[in-house]
């Protein structure tokens, strides 16, 4: 769940909570039945590619995750995902969520992995690793992961360091890296990555998520 989605859910509960004739009980069985929906939409532009783009949504109800993804782990197809998140700490606090999906378009198989976060204050970070095994080409198969570490020094601003292993964009880099600033407005969030700023390969994403 990104910072965003775990602001709000915060936010619900403590209003349940000072509502007239709440108790936790209540709260916590309103947290565990609330669903949530996700969407969000990206655009890879690139400097020696054609441009193209990515979209993402998740269904989320208690500790169920559903998730569908296009031009995500291979150009020209869809995966889908059923994951069980779990989640808990308090100073620190912390979520992660096993995944298994398939692949099918242009490329099939099956996909297992995790998404994972922490948060401490102001600063988080954030994983997503599976393996991509294609079924019709196995030399394609491949170690996924996109990583963040972030700091937000007011609530509507999120800056920090971005990694992506994936070929779906091919760099000749086994690692690409840059950096991100993500603009949080209510249930909006937009945000700009910049990756390998110091090589003649260096792309931009552009994404807007939308949670309902």
């Amino acid at each position: 769940m990104t910072a965003l989605a775990r602001g709000c859910a915060v936010f619900a509960a403590l209003a349940r909570l000072a509502a007239p004739g709440a108790n936790a009980t209540e709260v916590e069985a309103d947290a565990e039945s609330k669903l949530s929906v996700s969407a969000t939409g990206f655009y890879y532009a690139m400097r020696d590619q054609p441009d193209f783009g990515v979209g993402v949504a998740s269904i989320n109800r208690g500790a169920l995750h559903l998730e569908g993804r296009y031009n995500y782990e291979a150009r020209d197809a869809g995966s889908a995902f059923v994951g069980w998140k779990f989640s808990g700490g308090d100073a620190v606090t912390f979520e992660i969520t096993p995944i298994a999906g398939a692949l099918f378009g242009a490329a099939r198989g099956f996909v297992p992995g995790v998404e994972a976060s922490v948060a401490y204050r102001s600063l988080d970070a954030y994983i997503e690793a599976e393996y991509v095994d294609d079924r019709d080409h196995p030399g394609n198969s491949y170690y996924y992961a996109w990583s963040e570490l972030g700091w937000k020094p007011v609530e509507w601003l999120r800056l920090g360091l971005v990694g992506q292993r994936t070929r779906v964009v091919a760099t000749g880099r086994d690692l690409q890296r840059g950096l991100f600033a993500q603009f949080i407005f209510d249930k909006m969030t937009l945000s700009v990555y910049g990756f390998n700023p110091d090589s003649a390969s260096r792309y931009a994403i552009l994404s807007l998520g939308v949670q309902f």
